[in-house]
């Protein structure tokens, strides 16, 4: 050991390095001390919630991503669906599905609306999605990626961006509105 008791491969601090160390652990230390309301001074948001849900279908990836990306089949999805069913108000929209990423979509006659942020054809959608209940230019984002498993398609979706007061029943109307419906269309 060299002098203060540091190995020799690296050379004793700088007093500018121990500064810096020691102001670091005193900010580490009154962070963890800190009340929970220090944080929203930042303005993080800790309201928000996600879903993550995978279902396999009986079909192929791209079989499932067509369904999803083309307004004739995706309208056919939404007439089995439990909103149509149930006979839920939906509006009189037409159902409208961009191919192009930027372009909008128009779903469940105008109560789903957004845009398609990425397509990548048979793997992924993201989209910029919304309700027509919600606020006006608030959008979450939903991102639905396609795999093989073997003969048929895994869907992991994920949702996100959205408050956690609507979590349970986005969850719900997820697998009651797309999962459910899909899988009868896909048949």
């Amino acid at each position: 050991m060299s002098e203060g008791n540091y190995p020799r491969l690296l050379p004793p601090p700088t007093r500018r390095q121990m500064i810096i160390g020691a102001a670091a652990a005193c900010g580490a230390i009154a962070l963890s001390r800190a009340p929970a309301w220090a944080g929203d001074d930042l303005g993080i948001s800790h309201t928000c919630a996600e879903i993550h849900q995978e279902v396999v279908f009986k079909a192929s990836p791209k079989r499932v991503y067509e369904a999803l990306i083309d307004a004739k089949q995706f309208n056919r999805v939404i007439q089995l669906s439990a909103a149509v069913k149930s006979g839920a108000m939906l509006g009189d929209k037409p159902t409208e599905i961009s191919r192009e990423a930027g372009g909008a979509f128009t779903l469940f006659g105008g109560y789903i609306t957004g845009r398609q942020i990425e397509l990548v054809p048979n793997q992924r959608i993201v989209q910029a999605w919304r309700t027509a209940g919600g606020d006006r230019g608030i959008y979450s984002i939903a991102g639905f990626q396609f795999t093989e498993q073997g003969s048929d398609a895994k869907l992991v979706f994920d949702h996100t961006g959205f408050p956690e007061s609507l979590a349970e029943h986005l969850a719900t109307g997820w697998h009651i509105n797309y999962w459910e419906p899909l899988a009868k269309y896909l048949v």
